[in-house]
């Protein structure tokens, strides 16, 4: 019996260490049949996602950077697998606490910076006033981008821990009445449920896509 609302997420077990971070690394045990010498099915839909996503933030990225989206296509598998195992009952979702997504987000926005200053300190600075802004408004507007700019890493880590929490939150309270309704509200609650876990992919899908893109966004920006 849950103590308070939010004890379901609680990454703490019976012993002395927290087994549920486990969880980050069971991805890795899907990992390796996908790489046998037959291609399957499997393989084949992977490296399409990986070669299409390699298209789409080379775009991105330009040509002067070879070989970043090894980067930004791992941090997409990685958040991806995360969140899809966190679907699974009873594994703990470790992409829904900040531990994590802030221990992402923040060394890849920190070095981006510390290469953009050190590099391209010209370019750096002509970022915080945008083209065409106006004499006058040109001291606020370095104050607003430089704030935009500190909160990144912060925006990024609470996007994708808030998006996934939510939907296992919604799941978790729809479920707790399951055992006080009568037998025809509880079709429609399985119905409710299985309408909500197909969104909650989504909602991984797209979190994962979404992160990787705006780091990729911000690592452009300092080149």
């Amino acid at each position: 019996m849950m103590t308070n609302l939010f004890s379901a997420f609680d990454p703490s077990t019976n012993f002395n260490f927290s087994l549920n971070w486990m969880s980050t690394l069971l991805g890795l045990l899907l990992i390796p049949p996908m790489f046998w010498l037959i291609p399957s099915r499997i393989n084949l839909l992977w490296i399409n996602i990986i070669t299409t996503l390699h298209k789409e933030f080379k775009v991105l990225l330009g040509n002067k950077t070879q070989g970043s989206t090894l980067i930004f296509v791992s941090l997409f598998s990685l958040i991806l697998f995360n969140n899809f195992m966190g679907l699974f009952p009873y594994i703990f979702t470790s992409t829904s606490h900040m531990t994590l997504t802030l221990t992402l987000a923040l060394p890849l926005w920190l070095s981006f910076m510390i290469y953009g200053w050190i590099n391209n300190t010209i370019h750096m600075f002509a970022h915080l006033v945008p083209q065409g802004t106006p004499p006058v408004l040109m001291p606020f507007m370095v104050c607003i981008e430089t704030i935009s700019n500190l909160i990144r890493p912060g925006t990024l880590a609470v996007r994708l821990s808030a998006n996934m929490i939510a939907g296992h939150l919604l799941m978790t309270l729809l479920g707790n009445t399951g055992s006080s309704l009568s037998m025809i509200m509880v079709n429609f609650l399985i119905i409710t449920q299985i309408l909500l876990l197909i969104l909650e992919s989504a909602v991984s899908i797209i979190q994962s896509y979404v992160f990787a893109v705006l780091t990729t966004l911000y690592s452009s920006e300092v080149n």
